[in-house]
Protein backbone atom coordinates (compact mmCIF):
# COMPACT_ATOMS: atom_id res chain seq x y z
CA UNK A 1 0.00 0.00 0.00
CA UNK A 2 1.27 3.49 -0.93
CA UNK A 3 1.88 5.71 2.06
CA UNK A 4 -0.11 9.11 1.83
CA UNK A 5 1.89 12.04 0.43
CA UNK A 6 3.90 14.38 3.61
CA UNK A 7 3.91 17.21 0.45
CA UNK A 8 1.78 17.93 -2.10
CA UNK A 9 2.43 21.10 -4.24
CA UNK A 10 -0.53 21.96 -6.62
CA UNK A 11 -0.22 24.28 -9.59
CA UNK A 12 2.16 27.21 -8.07
CA UNK A 13 3.70 30.06 -9.93
CA UNK A 14 5.84 32.71 -8.61
CA UNK A 15 6.47 35.84 -11.06
CA UNK A 16 9.57 38.27 -10.67
CA UNK A 17 10.08 41.42 -12.78
CA UNK A 18 10.47 40.69 -16.13
CA UNK A 19 10.49 36.73 -15.46
CA UNK A 20 8.39 33.71 -14.28
CA UNK A 21 10.07 31.60 -12.27
CA UNK A 22 7.42 29.02 -11.76
CA UNK A 23 4.30 28.29 -14.08
CA UNK A 24 1.67 26.07 -13.14
CA UNK A 25 4.23 23.36 -11.13
CA UNK A 26 2.95 20.72 -9.34
CA UNK A 27 4.50 17.79 -7.29
CA UNK A 28 3.87 15.04 -5.02
CA UNK A 29 6.49 13.50 -2.00
CA UNK A 30 5.88 10.62 0.37
CA UNK A 31 7.35 9.33 3.39
CA UNK A 32 10.16 8.05 2.82
CA UNK A 33 10.53 8.66 -0.97
CA UNK A 34 13.69 10.64 -2.74
CA UNK A 35 12.76 12.86 -5.30
CA UNK A 36 15.56 14.76 -7.71
CA UNK A 37 14.57 17.75 -8.92
CA UNK A 38 16.53 18.05 -12.36
CA UNK A 39 16.65 20.83 -14.84
CA UNK A 40 18.81 23.46 -16.34
CA UNK A 41 20.67 26.67 -14.57
CA UNK A 42 17.20 29.29 -14.63
CA UNK A 43 14.76 26.07 -14.78
CA UNK A 44 12.83 26.97 -11.51
CA UNK A 45 14.43 24.42 -8.81
CA UNK A 46 15.83 27.04 -6.35
CA UNK A 47 11.98 29.03 -6.32
CA UNK A 48 10.18 25.92 -6.33
CA UNK A 49 11.83 24.80 -3.13
CA UNK A 50 12.44 28.22 -1.65
CA UNK A 51 8.56 28.12 -1.69
CA UNK A 52 8.70 24.99 0.41
CA UNK A 53 10.41 25.55 2.48
CA UNK A 54 8.23 29.89 3.31
CA UNK A 55 11.66 31.89 1.88
CA UNK A 56 9.04 32.90 -1.15
CA UNK A 57 5.39 32.84 -0.88
CA UNK A 58 3.54 31.72 -4.35
CA UNK A 59 1.37 34.25 -6.47
CA UNK A 60 -1.10 31.15 -6.96
CA UNK A 61 -1.45 27.82 -6.27
CA UNK A 62 -1.24 25.43 -3.05
CA UNK A 63 1.27 23.92 -0.83
CA UNK A 64 -0.35 21.04 1.39
CA UNK A 65 1.97 19.47 4.26
CA UNK A 66 1.03 16.15 5.89
CA UNK A 67 -2.65 16.82 4.37
CA UNK A 68 -3.26 20.87 5.78
CA UNK A 69 -2.77 23.43 3.42
CA UNK A 70 -0.78 26.14 4.63
CA UNK A 71 0.50 29.31 3.48
CA UNK A 72 4.10 29.49 4.89
CA UNK A 73 4.81 32.88 6.21
CA UNK A 74 8.52 32.18 6.57
CA UNK A 75 11.17 29.22 7.55
CA UNK A 76 10.49 29.31 11.09
CA UNK A 77 6.66 28.26 10.62
CA UNK A 78 7.75 25.59 7.72
CA UNK A 79 10.53 24.00 10.42
CA UNK A 80 7.89 24.08 12.74
CA UNK A 81 5.65 22.09 10.43
CA UNK A 82 8.90 19.66 9.88
CA UNK A 83 10.33 20.98 6.60
CA UNK A 84 14.21 21.38 6.97
CA UNK A 85 16.65 22.91 4.51
CA UNK A 86 20.21 22.62 3.42
CA UNK A 87 21.26 25.56 1.46
CA UNK A 88 23.68 25.06 -1.01
CA UNK A 89 26.06 28.10 0.68
CA UNK A 90 26.16 26.45 4.45
CA UNK A 91 24.85 29.06 6.95
CA UNK A 92 26.76 28.34 9.05
CA UNK A 93 29.00 30.45 12.39
CA UNK A 94 32.48 29.32 11.84
CA UNK A 95 34.06 30.06 15.33
CA UNK A 96 31.39 28.15 17.01
CA UNK A 97 31.41 24.59 17.55
CA UNK A 98 29.36 21.67 15.65
CA UNK A 99 26.78 21.64 18.88
CA UNK A 100 26.43 25.33 18.86
CA UNK A 101 25.63 25.86 15.18
CA UNK A 102 23.27 22.89 15.49
CA UNK A 103 21.33 24.17 18.48
CA UNK A 104 20.91 28.07 17.78
CA UNK A 105 18.10 29.50 17.52
CA UNK A 106 16.60 26.25 19.48
CA UNK A 107 18.83 25.94 22.85
CA UNK A 108 17.54 23.64 25.23
CA UNK A 109 17.44 25.69 28.48
CA UNK A 110 16.99 25.06 32.15
CA UNK A 111 15.94 28.23 33.99
CA UNK A 112 17.22 30.37 31.20
CA UNK A 113 20.94 29.05 31.19
CA UNK A 114 21.30 26.70 27.55
CA UNK A 115 22.23 22.99 28.73
CA UNK A 116 25.28 22.45 26.82
CA UNK A 117 26.08 18.92 27.91
CA UNK A 118 22.24 17.95 26.99
CA UNK A 119 22.74 19.46 23.46
CA UNK A 120 26.07 17.89 22.89
CA UNK A 121 24.45 14.64 23.74
CA UNK A 122 21.56 15.36 21.26
CA UNK A 123 23.75 16.15 18.34
CA UNK A 124 25.91 13.14 19.34
CA UNK A 125 22.67 10.92 19.24
CA UNK A 126 21.42 12.29 15.91
CA UNK A 127 24.55 11.83 14.46
CA UNK A 128 24.73 8.19 15.09
CA UNK A 129 21.23 7.31 14.39
CA UNK A 130 21.65 8.76 10.52
CA UNK A 131 25.75 7.86 10.07
CA UNK A 132 26.83 11.64 10.15
CA UNK A 133 29.97 11.44 11.97
CA UNK A 134 31.08 14.86 13.30
CA UNK A 135 32.55 15.54 16.60
CA UNK A 136 30.24 18.11 18.68
CA UNK A 137 32.73 20.19 20.11
CA UNK A 138 34.83 20.42 17.12
CA UNK A 139 34.78 24.31 15.76
CA UNK A 140 33.31 24.44 12.82
CA UNK A 141 35.87 26.51 10.86
CA UNK A 142 38.49 23.45 11.42
CA UNK A 143 36.12 20.72 9.69
CA UNK A 144 36.23 20.04 6.11
CA UNK A 145 33.52 20.85 3.52
CA UNK A 146 32.20 17.62 3.91
CA UNK A 147 31.83 17.67 7.62
CA UNK A 148 30.70 21.37 7.33
CA UNK A 149 27.65 20.02 5.53
CA UNK A 150 26.67 16.79 7.93
CA UNK A 151 26.77 19.92 10.31
CA UNK A 152 24.06 21.63 8.06
CA UNK A 153 22.03 18.11 7.61
CA UNK A 154 22.00 18.18 11.39
CA UNK A 155 20.71 21.32 12.23
CA UNK A 156 17.91 20.16 10.34
CA UNK A 157 17.79 16.86 11.75
CA UNK A 158 17.67 18.51 15.18
CA UNK A 159 14.57 20.20 14.72
CA UNK A 160 12.30 17.24 14.05
CA UNK A 161 12.95 17.74 9.88
CA UNK A 162 10.92 14.57 7.98
CA UNK A 163 10.44 16.12 4.79
CA UNK A 164 14.58 17.15 4.29
CA UNK A 165 15.35 19.53 1.03
CA UNK A 166 19.24 19.51 -0.42
CA UNK A 167 20.15 21.94 -2.47
CA UNK A 168 23.11 21.26 -5.15
CA UNK A 169 24.15 19.23 -1.86
CA UNK A 170 27.50 17.69 -3.58
CA UNK A 171 28.18 20.69 -5.04
CA UNK A 172 31.17 20.97 -2.95
CA UNK A 173 31.97 17.78 -1.68
CA UNK A 174 34.78 15.12 -3.28
CA UNK A 175 34.02 12.43 -5.50
CA UNK A 176 34.25 10.39 -2.15
CA UNK A 177 32.17 12.41 0.11
CA UNK A 178 29.93 12.57 -2.71
CA UNK A 179 29.34 8.78 -2.67
CA UNK A 180 29.12 8.91 1.76
CA UNK A 181 26.23 11.63 1.02
CA UNK A 182 24.25 9.35 -0.99
CA UNK A 183 24.44 6.75 1.04
CA UNK A 184 23.78 9.11 4.17
CA UNK A 185 20.37 9.71 2.20
CA UNK A 186 19.37 6.47 1.56
CA UNK A 187 19.80 6.01 5.72
CA UNK A 188 17.37 9.00 5.33
CA UNK A 189 14.58 7.74 3.47
CA UNK A 190 15.45 4.51 5.42
CA UNK A 191 13.96 6.02 8.24
CA UNK A 192 10.85 7.61 6.56
CA UNK A 193 12.45 11.18 6.05
CA UNK A 194 11.19 12.24 3.10
CA UNK A 195 14.36 14.02 0.39
CA UNK A 196 13.94 16.41 -1.54
CA UNK A 197 17.22 17.22 -3.67
CA UNK A 198 18.44 19.40 -6.66
CA UNK A 199 21.50 18.43 -8.58
CA UNK A 200 23.00 18.73 -12.04
CA UNK A 201 24.56 15.51 -11.52
CA UNK A 202 22.82 12.70 -13.95
CA UNK A 203 24.97 9.81 -11.99
CA UNK A 204 23.42 11.20 -8.78
CA UNK A 205 20.09 10.82 -9.87
CA UNK A 206 19.94 7.49 -11.32
CA UNK A 207 21.73 5.95 -8.15
CA UNK A 208 19.41 7.30 -5.56
CA UNK A 209 16.41 8.55 -6.94
CA UNK A 210 13.05 6.80 -6.31
CA UNK A 211 11.64 9.80 -9.09
CA UNK A 212 12.60 12.41 -10.98
CA UNK A 213 11.09 15.55 -11.64
CA UNK A 214 12.42 17.38 -14.83
CA UNK A 215 11.98 21.27 -14.96
CA UNK A 216 12.32 23.39 -17.90
CA UNK A 217 11.42 27.10 -18.30
CA UNK A 218 10.07 27.20 -15.01
CA UNK A 219 7.13 24.33 -15.67
CA UNK A 220 7.69 20.85 -15.06
CA UNK A 221 8.39 18.88 -18.26
CA UNK A 222 8.56 15.30 -17.38
CA UNK A 223 8.10 12.52 -14.42
CA UNK A 224 10.31 9.44 -14.67
CA UNK A 225 12.61 7.17 -12.66
CA UNK A 226 15.90 5.75 -12.94
CA UNK A 227 14.22 2.42 -14.22
CA UNK A 228 12.95 3.96 -16.65
CA UNK A 229 15.38 6.64 -17.90
CA UNK A 230 19.27 6.92 -18.31
CA UNK A 231 21.84 10.10 -18.89
CA UNK A 232 21.43 11.33 -22.18
CA UNK A 233 17.46 10.88 -21.71
CA UNK A 234 17.48 12.80 -18.84
CA UNK A 235 19.49 15.47 -20.50
CA UNK A 236 17.30 15.79 -23.45
CA UNK A 237 14.15 16.28 -21.15
CA UNK A 238 16.81 18.84 -19.16
CA UNK A 239 18.04 20.17 -22.18
CA UNK A 240 15.10 20.06 -24.89
CA UNK A 241 17.32 18.56 -27.18
CA UNK A 242 20.24 15.75 -27.60
CA UNK A 243 23.31 16.54 -25.64
CA UNK A 244 26.43 15.24 -26.51
CA UNK A 245 28.29 13.76 -22.72
CA UNK A 246 31.50 13.20 -24.02
CA UNK A 247 33.67 16.03 -25.36
CA UNK A 248 34.46 15.98 -29.31
CA UNK A 249 38.28 16.94 -29.82
CA UNK A 250 40.73 16.35 -32.38
CA UNK A 251 44.29 15.43 -31.12
CA UNK A 252 46.36 18.21 -29.52
CA UNK A 253 49.10 20.28 -31.25
CA UNK A 254 51.65 21.52 -29.27
CA UNK A 255 53.58 24.47 -30.17
CA UNK A 256 55.69 26.97 -27.87
CA UNK A 257 55.29 27.15 -24.09
CA UNK A 258 52.97 29.56 -22.07
CA UNK A 259 53.77 28.30 -18.88
CA UNK A 260 57.61 27.46 -18.18
CA UNK A 261 57.56 26.37 -14.10
CA UNK A 262 60.35 25.16 -12.22
CA UNK A 263 60.28 24.85 -8.39
CA UNK A 264 57.49 26.30 -7.68
CA UNK A 265 56.51 26.81 -3.53
CA UNK A 266 53.51 27.93 -1.64
CA UNK A 267 52.08 27.91 1.63
CA UNK A 268 47.93 27.31 2.44
CA UNK A 269 45.70 29.63 4.31
CA UNK A 270 47.34 29.12 8.28
CA UNK A 271 50.49 28.93 7.06
CA UNK A 272 51.46 25.01 6.45
CA UNK A 273 53.37 23.98 2.86
CA UNK A 274 50.42 23.67 0.12
CA UNK A 275 52.82 23.20 -2.88
CA UNK A 276 55.91 21.67 -2.66
CA UNK A 277 58.82 22.40 -5.48
CA UNK A 278 56.58 21.25 -8.03
CA UNK A 279 57.77 21.96 -12.37
CA UNK A 280 55.57 22.03 -15.10
CA UNK A 281 55.06 23.07 -18.73
CA UNK A 282 52.19 23.94 -20.67
CA UNK A 283 52.21 24.69 -24.68
CA UNK A 284 50.12 26.63 -26.87
CA UNK A 285 47.33 23.98 -28.23
CA UNK A 286 47.22 21.79 -25.07
CA UNK A 287 45.32 21.03 -22.57
CA UNK A 288 46.67 20.19 -19.19
CA UNK A 289 44.34 18.56 -16.63
CA UNK A 290 45.10 18.59 -12.90
CA UNK A 291 43.80 15.27 -11.37
CA UNK A 292 43.43 15.26 -7.67
CA UNK A 293 41.36 15.13 -4.55
CA UNK A 294 40.12 18.58 -3.30
CA UNK A 295 42.71 20.08 -0.60
CA UNK A 296 45.95 19.06 -2.10
CA UNK A 297 47.54 22.32 -3.70
CA UNK A 298 45.19 22.44 -6.42
CA UNK A 299 43.46 25.68 -5.38
CA UNK A 300 47.14 27.17 -3.84
CA UNK A 301 48.79 26.43 -7.13
CA UNK A 302 46.46 28.13 -9.29
CA UNK A 303 46.10 31.48 -6.93
CA UNK A 304 50.63 31.45 -7.13
CA UNK A 305 50.28 31.56 -10.96
CA UNK A 306 47.90 33.84 -11.17
CA UNK A 307 49.29 36.71 -8.31
CA UNK A 308 46.65 35.82 -5.92
CA UNK A 309 48.75 34.26 -3.50
CA UNK A 310 52.68 34.69 -2.32
CA UNK A 311 54.57 31.84 -3.98
CA UNK A 312 58.35 31.79 -4.45
CA UNK A 313 59.78 29.76 -7.64
CA UNK A 314 63.21 28.80 -9.21
CA UNK A 315 61.36 29.66 -12.54
CA UNK A 316 58.02 31.10 -13.61
CA UNK A 317 57.76 32.15 -16.86
CA UNK A 318 54.35 33.17 -18.43
CA UNK A 319 54.40 33.76 -21.95
CA UNK A 320 58.12 34.39 -22.39
CA UNK A 321 57.23 37.61 -19.25
CA UNK A 322 59.41 36.29 -15.66
CA UNK A 323 55.97 36.52 -13.62
CA UNK A 324 57.86 35.79 -10.14
CA UNK A 325 56.00 37.87 -7.59
CA UNK A 326 53.49 39.58 -10.39
CA UNK A 327 50.46 40.94 -9.70
CA UNK A 328 47.67 39.56 -10.46
CA UNK A 329 46.78 42.63 -12.90
CA UNK A 330 50.11 42.22 -14.53
CA UNK A 331 49.88 38.51 -14.84
CA UNK A 332 46.34 39.36 -16.57
CA UNK A 333 48.27 41.89 -19.07
CA UNK A 334 50.78 38.78 -19.81
CA UNK A 335 47.67 37.32 -21.88
CA UNK A 336 46.25 34.96 -18.98
CA UNK A 337 42.65 34.06 -18.74
CA UNK A 338 41.67 32.85 -15.46
CA UNK A 339 38.41 31.10 -14.15
CA UNK A 340 38.21 31.10 -10.73
CA UNK A 341 37.02 28.06 -8.78
CA UNK A 342 34.98 30.41 -6.46
CA UNK A 343 32.93 33.18 -8.57
CA UNK A 344 30.98 34.85 -6.12
CA UNK A 345 34.27 35.35 -4.06
CA UNK A 346 37.00 35.93 -6.94
CA UNK A 347 35.19 35.89 -10.34
CA UNK A 348 32.08 38.62 -9.78
CA UNK A 349 30.78 41.44 -8.19
CA UNK A 350 27.50 40.57 -6.87
CA UNK A 351 25.88 43.85 -6.72
CA UNK A 352 27.36 45.17 -10.12
CA UNK A 353 25.89 45.05 -13.56
CA UNK A 354 26.58 42.12 -15.81
CA UNK A 355 27.83 44.89 -18.08
CA UNK A 356 30.15 46.13 -15.45
CA UNK A 357 31.39 42.33 -14.57
CA UNK A 358 31.95 41.80 -18.33
CA UNK A 359 35.04 44.14 -18.38
CA UNK A 360 35.99 43.89 -14.58
CA UNK A 361 39.66 43.52 -15.44
CA UNK A 362 39.51 44.59 -18.66
CA UNK A 363 38.24 48.47 -17.63
CA UNK A 364 41.14 50.26 -18.72
CA UNK A 365 41.95 49.08 -21.87
CA UNK A 366 41.57 51.31 -24.76
CA UNK A 367 38.96 49.58 -26.08
CA UNK A 368 36.54 50.54 -23.17
CA UNK A 369 38.58 53.59 -22.08
CA UNK A 370 38.74 57.13 -23.39
CA UNK A 371 41.33 59.16 -21.79
CA UNK A 372 40.79 57.48 -18.77
CA UNK A 373 37.21 57.80 -18.73
CA UNK A 374 34.75 54.52 -19.35
CA UNK A 375 33.21 54.27 -22.90
CA UNK A 376 29.92 52.61 -21.90
CA UNK A 377 29.09 52.38 -25.51
CA UNK A 378 31.71 50.02 -25.96
CA UNK A 379 30.86 48.27 -22.96
CA UNK A 380 27.48 47.77 -23.27
CA UNK A 381 28.06 46.24 -27.20
CA UNK A 382 30.82 43.90 -25.57
CA UNK A 383 28.42 43.11 -23.27
CA UNK A 384 25.47 42.46 -25.53
CA UNK A 385 27.46 40.77 -28.14
CA UNK A 386 28.90 38.10 -25.32
CA UNK A 387 25.34 37.83 -23.85
CA UNK A 388 23.85 36.42 -26.96
CA UNK A 389 27.31 34.00 -27.69
CA UNK A 390 27.45 32.57 -24.79
CA UNK A 391 23.77 32.25 -24.23
CA UNK A 392 23.46 34.50 -20.35
CA UNK A 393 19.54 33.61 -19.70
CA UNK A 394 18.86 37.60 -18.12
CA UNK A 395 16.12 40.13 -18.50
CA UNK A 396 18.69 42.94 -19.31
CA UNK A 397 22.76 43.53 -19.55
CA UNK A 398 21.77 46.07 -16.28
CA UNK A 399 20.56 43.34 -14.26
CA UNK A 400 22.77 42.97 -11.64
CA UNK A 401 25.17 39.86 -11.76
CA UNK A 402 24.05 38.39 -7.84
CA UNK A 403 20.46 37.76 -9.43
CA UNK A 404 21.62 35.40 -12.23
CA UNK A 405 21.37 31.81 -11.51
CA UNK A 406 25.15 29.37 -10.29
CA UNK A 407 25.25 28.71 -14.35
CA UNK A 408 24.59 31.90 -15.86
CA UNK A 409 27.07 33.60 -13.20
CA UNK A 410 29.25 31.19 -14.46
CA UNK A 411 29.09 31.51 -18.14
CA UNK A 412 30.01 36.03 -17.90
CA UNK A 413 32.83 34.71 -16.14
CA UNK A 414 33.70 32.38 -18.87
CA UNK A 415 32.58 34.97 -21.47
CA UNK A 416 34.69 37.90 -19.83
CA UNK A 417 37.57 35.46 -20.24
CA UNK A 418 37.77 34.31 -23.43
CA UNK A 419 36.61 37.17 -25.14
CA UNK A 420 40.07 38.45 -24.21
CA UNK A 421 41.16 35.67 -26.38
CA UNK A 422 44.45 34.39 -23.53
CA UNK A 423 47.20 32.88 -24.70
CA UNK A 424 47.11 30.91 -21.31
CA UNK A 425 43.97 30.06 -20.03
CA UNK A 426 43.63 28.55 -16.41
CA UNK A 427 40.02 26.86 -15.33
CA UNK A 428 39.66 25.92 -12.22
CA UNK A 429 36.69 24.16 -11.47
CA UNK A 430 35.07 25.74 -14.89
CA UNK A 431 32.03 24.03 -14.46
CA UNK A 432 31.02 23.68 -10.73
CA UNK A 433 27.41 23.70 -10.30
CA UNK A 434 26.34 24.14 -13.93
CA UNK A 435 24.10 21.85 -15.75
CA UNK A 436 24.67 19.44 -18.20
CA UNK A 437 24.12 21.68 -21.20
CA UNK A 438 26.41 24.35 -20.10
CA UNK A 439 28.69 22.36 -19.03
CA UNK A 440 28.56 20.76 -23.18
CA UNK A 441 28.93 24.36 -24.02
CA UNK A 442 31.61 25.37 -21.46
CA UNK A 443 33.63 22.33 -22.47
CA UNK A 444 33.19 23.16 -26.03
CA UNK A 445 34.52 26.68 -25.71
CA UNK A 446 37.54 25.45 -23.10
CA UNK A 447 38.41 23.00 -26.48
CA UNK A 448 37.86 25.97 -29.13
CA UNK A 449 40.05 27.66 -26.84
CA UNK A 450 42.84 24.79 -27.33
CA UNK A 451 42.52 24.87 -31.14
CA UNK A 452 42.73 28.67 -31.28
CA UNK A 453 46.09 28.62 -29.77
CA UNK A 454 45.72 28.83 -26.36
CA UNK A 455 47.75 26.23 -23.81
CA UNK A 456 45.28 25.40 -21.33
CA UNK A 457 45.72 24.40 -17.28
CA UNK A 458 42.65 22.61 -16.45
CA UNK A 459 42.23 21.61 -12.57
CA UNK A 460 38.38 20.21 -11.56
CA UNK A 461 37.17 17.94 -8.64
CA UNK A 462 35.47 16.04 -11.57
CA UNK A 463 37.36 13.18 -12.69
CA UNK A 464 35.04 12.13 -15.50
CA UNK A 465 35.71 16.33 -16.86
CA UNK A 466 40.20 15.78 -16.02
CA UNK A 467 39.41 12.52 -17.99
CA UNK A 468 37.14 13.62 -21.08
CA UNK A 469 39.06 17.20 -21.70
CA UNK A 470 42.97 16.90 -21.39
CA UNK A 471 45.42 15.62 -23.75
CA UNK A 472 47.64 15.44 -20.45
CA UNK A 473 47.04 14.44 -16.85
CA UNK A 474 49.11 15.23 -14.00
CA UNK A 475 47.76 14.05 -10.59
CA UNK A 476 48.63 15.86 -8.07
CA UNK A 477 48.40 14.66 -4.11
CA UNK A 478 50.14 16.06 -0.76
CA UNK A 479 50.66 19.46 -2.59
CA UNK A 480 53.32 17.45 -5.17
CA UNK A 481 52.81 16.29 -8.76
CA UNK A 482 53.03 12.45 -8.54
CA UNK A 483 52.58 10.92 -11.92
CA UNK A 484 51.80 12.00 -15.16
CA UNK A 485 50.05 10.23 -17.60
CA UNK A 486 49.18 10.67 -21.50
CA UNK A 487 45.19 11.78 -21.99
CA UNK A 488 44.66 9.83 -24.80
CA UNK A 489 43.80 6.92 -23.40
CA UNK A 490 44.01 7.29 -19.23
CA UNK A 491 43.33 4.77 -16.84
CA UNK A 492 41.04 5.75 -14.14
CA UNK A 493 41.69 2.74 -11.76
CA UNK A 494 45.13 3.68 -11.64
CA UNK A 495 44.57 7.67 -11.43
CA UNK A 496 42.02 6.92 -8.64
CA UNK A 497 44.53 5.22 -6.80
CA UNK A 498 47.56 7.67 -7.56
CA UNK A 499 44.91 10.17 -6.44
CA UNK A 500 44.99 8.40 -2.99
CA UNK A 501 48.06 8.67 -2.71
CA UNK A 502 49.58 5.54 -4.46
CA UNK A 503 53.26 5.54 -5.61
CA UNK A 504 54.36 6.31 -9.52
CA UNK A 505 56.80 8.43 -10.38
CA UNK A 506 56.45 11.41 -12.77
CA UNK A 507 57.72 11.47 -16.21
CA UNK A 508 58.83 14.81 -17.66
CA UNK A 509 57.25 16.12 -20.05
CA UNK A 510 59.46 18.97 -22.29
Amino acid sequence: MTKPPVLEVTGLTKRFPGVIANQDVSLTVHEGEIVALLGENGAGKSTLVKMIYGLYRPDEGEIRIKGESVRLSGPREAIKRGVGMVHQHFQLVPVFTVAENIILGDEPRKLSIIEMRKAVKEVNELSQKYGLAVDAKALVQDLPVGAQQRVEILKALYRHADILIMDEPTAVLTPRETDELLQIMKGFAANGVAVIFITHKLREVLAIADKIEVLRGGKVVGTTTPQESDQAKLAQMMVGRSVLLSVDKTAADPKEKVLDLVGLFAKNDIGLPAVCGVDLTIRAGEIVGIAGVEGNGQRELVEALTGLRKSTATLMMINGHNAVGASPHKIHGFKVGHVPEDREKDGLVGPYSIADNMVLNRFDEPQFSKHGIRDMEAVNNQTTRLVAAFDVRTPSIKTSVESLSGGNKQKVVIARELSAEPKFLIASQPTRGVDVGSIEFIHSQIVAARDNGAGVLLVSAELDEILSLSDRIVVMYDGCFVAELDGENPDRVEIGRLMAGGNSSVSNHE
